[in-house]
């Protein structure tokens, strides 16, 4: 444990990007102001009718769910599916030196700065699909399974635009995106599916 928390490797590149994350998340902040007249965390008019406690722990509870789903779900495809195997070793040099402290910094900061972006401020201007288009859309690679990755972040960004619209507390997207990112970063570091036998595909 304590030699993945020591690693050093890509320093640069994780303060950059964490950096570019705060700007992201001052950003959704001041348009949300600007724009909405109001914080970019609360839904104007969620379609639940919740008191504030109840909707904090709603959503919580469905981000969490959420999470757990997108993270059983991807150890099904990259074990069953050739496509998914072929997008987990394009993805896997992103995260292949990072230390555990890395991966834990660039999830929470990412998970702050994109769901106040594109759920806080985007899904109430816009609306669920179309934030979740422009979500996926923002997750460009090279690489064949490009397309791939853009459709699984669109219907990731959907099911969290679908929280927040719901229950109007952006506490479960930005849990459920920090514990997803947290979890499938270390996965990608820590396992290459050409490195052990995988079940048939189908």
């Amino acid at each position: 444990m304590a030699s993945r928390w020591a690693r050093t490797g890509r320093t640069d590149a994780t303060v950059q990007a964490a950096s570019g994350y705060l700007v992201l998340a001052a950003l959704a902040i001041s348009l949300g102001l600007v724009l909405r007249d109001g914080w970019p965390w609360i839904h104007p008019s969620p379609w639940l009718a919740l008191p504030p406690l109840a909707a904090l722990l709603m959503s919580a509870l469905l981000g969490l769910t959420l999470a757990a789903g997108v993270i059983a779900t991807t150890r099904v495809a990259v074990a069953r599916f050739s496509w998914a195997r072929r997008l987990h070793a394009e993805l896997r040099p992103v995260a292949r030196d990072f230390s555990l402290g890395q991966i834990l910094l660039l999830a929470g900061l990412s998970s702050l700065g994109e769901e106040l972006l594109f759920r806080g401020l985007l899904t109430p201007l816009l609306g669920v699909l179309l934030s979740a288009i422009l979500f996926g859309l923002m997750h460009q690679m090279r690489g064949p399974s490009r397309w791939v990755w853009i459709g699984w972040a669109v219907g990731v960004g959907a099911g969290l635009g679908a929280i927040f619209a719901a229950t109007g507390s952006l506490v479960g997207p930005v849990l459920a995106h920090a514990v997803v990112n947290a979890v499938n970063l270390s996965y990608l570091r820590d396992h290459d599916p050409g490195a052990v036998e995988q079940q048939p595909t189908l």
